[in-house]
């Protein structure tokens, strides 16, 4: 079976081999305290630059690394990730677990390492998973033309931790579908980017263009194949 070291897309795989192969899944936890939640739309965006912290950190990219080798197996199996929620303890005794945490305006995310699926440690394993919800605090900014955009399919209704996720599949997928230039440059920027949902005509046009698109697995809120974010990128072609 072939690798993501030496494939284009390592999303692009035989089903059977990829159903086949031992199932990890990648740990996100987000904080929230009751009395200050963060913003939807940040929280969205700091779970997908956790994700590219991680791909990024010398422990996963690698070959020596510390988490290379459990990234590698993750990566050739069902691309799965899950976030769950802490607060006050919770959130302390996963921040003690090895990990990165990533902080947007508003929000921390820390990522841990893929796990097997029922391998869960077990200061992770008790967070709740379901019913996560999150409101923006006031209208979203435009977009910089000249950063990644991961936008939302406005027909799928997604949690906000389900939303989480799948902003994180789209910026991995984004990840692997530049060059080791576009990589490094994204990286020194601290991957800025923006999550935001489309509009119908303009999802419309997305999916018209040669670009990343996440189509879930459907195991948790959405029907399976359903499209959820397309990921652009100024050096992408959107035409």
């Amino acid at each position: 079976m072939t690798t993501p070291d030496d494939r284009d897309d390592p999303f692009t795989d035989h089903p059977v081999d990829r159903d086949a192969a031992p199932q990890y899944v990648l740990p996100l936890v987000v904080r929230i305290e009751r009395e200050d939640p963060p913003g939807r739309t940040d929280a969205l965006e700091t779970a997908a630059r956790a994700v590219l912290t991680l791909l990024s950190d010398e422990r996963s990219a690698e070959p020596d690394g510390e988490w290379a080798r459990v990234v590698r197996d993750w990566q050739d199996a069902r691309i799965r990730k899950v976030v769950r929620r802490a607060r006050r303890g919770e959130w302390r005794r996963a921040e003690e677990l090895p990990g990165i945490t990533v902080t947007g305006r508003t929000a921390q995310v820390r990522v841990f390492p893929p796990v097997p699926l029922d391998g869960w440690p077990r200061e992770l394993a008790k967070l709740q998973v379901s019913g996560t919800e999150l409101d923006d605090p006031g209208p979203l900014a435009g977009t910089d033309p000249a950063e990644p955009v991961l936008w939302l399919n406005p027909g799928v209704t997604m949690s906000a931790g389900k939303a989480m996720a799948q902003a994180g599949h789209g910026a991995q997928l984004l990840w692997w579908a530049l060059s080791e230039a576009d990589r490094q440059a994204w990286r020194k920027t601290g991957f800025a980017l923006a999550v935001r949902t489309a509009s119908p005509a303009a999802w419309l046009r997305l999916r018209s263009a040669d670009l990343p698109v996440v189509q879930d697995a459907g195991f948790t809120e959405v029907t399976p194949g359903s499209e959820t974010v397309i990921a652009t990128h100024p050096s992408l072609n959107t035409q």
